[in-house]
């Protein structure tokens, strides 16, 4: 299907902020709502944030009370707001449809590094 394209990661210390940016050409809109995916070195792919029709949304306990997911009008992008990172948090992040049999091709990631 669409081609998924994230960016806005980066190096920061514990404490900063990031915003993640995930983009198409066109709309990414699924009727299953997309998510945030991160995957750190010998750990396992973890859905951290979801976003659904209505804009209800979801958050991984992890995450819950830091992160913010969003989404444009046009759903052409949708976003992850970061805040008060850990080192924990330190991963290469990713979006798809939350659901694993809608499942889109995985685009590139975008690299996330909080360390002092």
């Amino acid at each position: 299907q669409v081609q998924l394209v994230e960016s806005g990661g980066g190096l920061v210390q514990p404490g900063g902020s990031l915003r993640l940016s995930c983009a198409a050409s066109g709309s990414i809109f699924s009727i299953y709502g997309m998510g945030w995916y991160r995957q750190a070195p010998g750990n396992q792919r973890e859905l951290v944030a979801t976003i659904k029709g209505g804009d209800i949304t979801d958050y991984a306990d992890s995450v819950k009370g830091r992160f913010t997911i969003s989404r444009d009008s046009a759903w052409n992008t949708v976003y992850l707001q970061m805040n008060s990172l850990k080192p924990e948090d330190t991963a290469v992040y990713y979006c798809n449809v939350p659901v694993r049999s809608r499942w889109r091709p995985w685009g590139q990631g975008t690299q996330v590094t909080v360390s002092s």
